[in-house]
């Protein structure tokens, strides 16, 4: 902000100044220069076109720093503006699952889970993981970081940091359906102390977070009071991520892997020759399991 009102003045006040000395020196009667046939000045055209073009070069090179600076998905360099971080800051992740319409939070390394309520230490550099069980909404905490949505089958980062313990309010801004006005969640910066004391007290909560108790959690619901889960079932998170939570449901991941794997197949079948294409096809009638290679040989293993 400081440079950009500095480069801005470095047009504004020559111009206020040369505004005055060019109304007092042509004013009636001062006997200035008269040329009526002057046209052109290379010095003159050099600074009124040098000076701007040199500051919006300034200007958009720093647009270009800051927005880079503020990718949501770029780790971050420092703690505050005077403290970069060191091997001693490890990272916390928090898996963050938008619901209809609450908030499921879960701390993977601490195996616990809470609903409407995020706790962070500060000074602790924080990776959000996010998606939504259904339909887009938008994580945001004002004194935390910028908006970033949350979408479901997809998942989306934010890293962040809070430096000042409180008690602050997060929210979605994305509207969402019936219950969109009470989505709101509960944000706590506090010391690593307080941080460990409050996984404790979670853990002691006796809750357990599995699929069956998420699909009942996943149930449109309002208002929903604060919840503590003192432990969660491993890879919840990517099982919600790519829809697979409900038993014998194919995950997103699997499915889009097999499609990959058969158009690779297919592509490939397509340039063998066509007694070996036949002989595959025939192959695949009798119920056996052919596998194209790719190979130079263009051969085939059954």
């Amino acid at each position: 902000m400081t440079v950009s009102v500095l480069l801005m003045l470095i047009i504004i006040i020559p111009v206020m100044i040369l505004t005055v000395v060019f109304a007092w020196k042509y004013r009636k009667g001062a006997n200035a220069r008269y040329e009526p046939d002057w046209d052109h000045s290379t010095k003159l055209e050099l600074v009124i076109w040098g000076a701007p073009l040199l500051i919006i070069i300034a200007l958009g090179l720093i647009t270009w720093i800051s927005t880079h600076k503020l990718d949501p998905y770029r780790p971050l360099d420092r703690i505050d503006a005077n403290r970069p971080i060191t091997a001693e800051h490890k990272v916390l992740e928090v898996q963050v699952v938008s619901l209809d319409w609450k908030w499921l939070f879960i701390y993977p390394e601490q195996g616990i889970a809470t609903v409407n309520e995020l706790v962070t230490p500060i000074d602790t550099p924080i990776r959000f993981k996010m998606t939504s069980s259904t339909v887009m909404n938008t994580f945001y905490i004002p004194t935390l970081a910028g908006m970033i949505y949350t979408m479901p089958g997809m998942e989306t980062t934010l890293n962040a940091v809070i430096n000042k313990a409180g008690d602050y309010k997060g929210l979605s801004a994305n509207f969402s359906g019936d219950g969109f006005s009470h989505m709101h969640f509960a944000y706590r910066g506090v010391s690593a102390t307080d941080f460990d004391a409050w996984v404790a007290k979670a853990k002691a909560s006796g809750n357990t977070l599995g699929r069956a108790e998420y699909l009942t959690l996943e149930k449109p619901s309002e208002k929903e009071p604060v919840r503590h889960y003192g432990s969660v079932q491993p890879a919840l998170f990517n099982a919600i991520l790519n829809r697979c939570v409900a038993e014998g449901a194919v995950c997103a991941n699997h499915q889009m892997a097999s499609d990959m794997t058969r158009l690779r197949n297919d592509v490939a079948l397509k340039n063998l020759p066509a007694e070996t294409r036949r002989q595959v096809a025939a192959n695949a009638a009798l119920g056996a399991t052919t596998e194209v290679c790719e190979t130079p040989t263009n051969s085939v293993k059954k």
